[in-house]
């Protein structure tokens, strides 16, 4: 079985165009003279090096006609050199799925819902301006990581995540498919930002009949994903349990349609739609009466590495499509396993490492965004940042005069002298409440 590209794009939200950057390394400027020949291409110099000319889906195809490639069916060969606008059009899609869960979520202390959905299920699109998105929410998803430390309100119990939609008929005849649709949140929470922080690698085993103790995930996901209120008399299932039955549930209910499975989440959300996506797969709930698989597809944004290697492998044998959107500066995108990663595996492209089972790998295919503002670095992480860029390339504007974020946060924590840590530490704390800047 073909493995998915490794080659990411990158998309310049100052310079204008697409570029084919190296797989080992993504780092852009927004002028094309300050790329090195080294390790930056154009595409029309990749398209001369292979003999390889790319096409795009015609643009007078509907997307009921190529729905298949647009969910990745061929790793989206081609449509990502340059970005197909079938494509672009269903990324922006769904990241403003995921953008809902930051519009409905309470952050106001004084509320009843607070830290939980604003809306009920029937009107939570229509709130936030979705109403003609063609979907009907139906579940509402909540997670209960087992940290045990108090947050905002001295409660420890689950907070609202994401919800579970599908699509109308009428939808479904534009999609060319019925759509069972499950969106993440990323971080809020103080348990939450812990889990994140919880950088270590532990067996998945979500199948209890094959629990392949090789295939390994981080460990603060895992929690997101299984932990439960058990210890409550009325508490709340496992995220993971609640989700699993919901998705059961559609599927059984629409069986006999054509069908796609599509998960999208931000930040730490895209780690929980991975992880979902591949106990799915893994536990065999996207075959259908016929044993025909129904193709499940991750549309990740600003995501961190979830698993090792293994994990990486395994997700490919299943056959998962996972379509990661990134910016080149966002920090939390290079996390976890800032060094051991999967650039860090082999020796010379030859030898593997003792210790390569226990590094991250990223699962997928890259589009690569590159923007900054020195004045406020938490934009490199806003999911309206993305989105904005991908809807308008040449309107955003990108200040890339100095050190990208990485290094003058590298800087701070190596005490450079002479070096002001005042607004890096004001970053930090904007980097905390990421979900404000969203809302501005």
């Amino acid at each position: 079985m073909p493995h998915l590209s490794a080659n990411p794009v990158a998309f310049s939200g100052g310079g204008g165009g697409l570029r084919l950057a190296s797989s080992r390394q993504v780092s852009m400027k927004r002028n094309n003279t300050d790329m090195s020949m080294g390790t930056r291409r154009s595409v029309a110099a990749s398209v001369i090096a292979t003999g390889r000319v790319s096409r795009s889906i015609e643009t007078s195809s509907g997307l009921a006609d190529v729905w298949r490639e647009i969910q990745g069916c061929n790793n989206w060969e081609d449509l990502v050199e340059p970005l197909d606008s079938l494509l672009r059009n269903e990324i922006i899609r769904y990241g403003e799925f995921v953008t809902a869960c930051y519009k409905a979520f309470d952050l106001d202390p004084n509320s009843k819902r607070y830290l939980n959905c604003k809306y009920g299920k029937q009107n939570l699109l229509r709130e936030v301006g979705m109403e003609k998105s063609g979907y009907e929410v139906t579940k509402y998803i909540y997670a209960t990581p087992d940290i045990n430390i108090p947050i905002q309100n001295g409660a420890s119990c689950g907070r609202w995540i994401g919800y579970v939609a599908v699509s109308s008929d009428e939808e479904t005849k534009r999609l060319g498919r019925r759509d069972v649709l499950i969106t993440f949140r990323g971080t809020v929470t103080n348990h939450e930002w812990i889990a994140n922080l919880m950088s270590s690698l532990t067996p998945a085993r979500l199948d209890p009949h094959n629990p392949r103790p090789d295939v390994k995930v981080e460990a603060g996901f895992l929690s997101l994903y299984t932990s439960d209120e058990s210890d409550s008399k009325f508490g709340l299932e496992s995220c993971r349990e609640q989700l699993l039955s919901e998705v059961s549930r559609l599927l059984n209910q629409y069986k006999g349609e054509e069908l796609s499975i599509t998960l999208a989440g931000h930040s730490m959300g895209s780690s929980l739609a991975l992880l979902l996506a591949y106990d799915i797969a893994e536990l065999g709930l996207n075959r259908d009466h016929s044993s025909r698989e129904i193709p499940i597809t991750v549309f990740s944004f600003g995501g961190p590495r979830v698993g090792n290697s293994s994990f990486k492998e395994r997700c490919e044998e299943l056959g998962l499509k996972v379509l990661r959107v990134v910016n080149v500066n966002d920090p939390i995108t290079k996390l976890p396993g800032i060094v051991f990663n999967e650039n860090f595996r082999v020796l010379g492209g030859r030898y593997e490492f003792p210790w390569s089972c226990s590094c991250y790998a990223h699962v997928g295919v890259e589009v690569v965004l590159d923007f900054f503002k020195m004045e406020n670095p938490s934009y490199v992480h806003d999911l309206e940042s993305y989105i904005n860029l991908l809807k308008c390339p040449q309107r955003v504007q990108v200040q890339k005069d100095g050190p990208d974020f990485l290094s003058k946060a590298r800087e701070w924590l190596l005490g450079t002298q002479n070096f002001n840590p005042l607004p890096w530490r004001n970053a930090a704390s904007n980097m905390v409440n990421l979900v404000q800047s969203q809302r501005t």
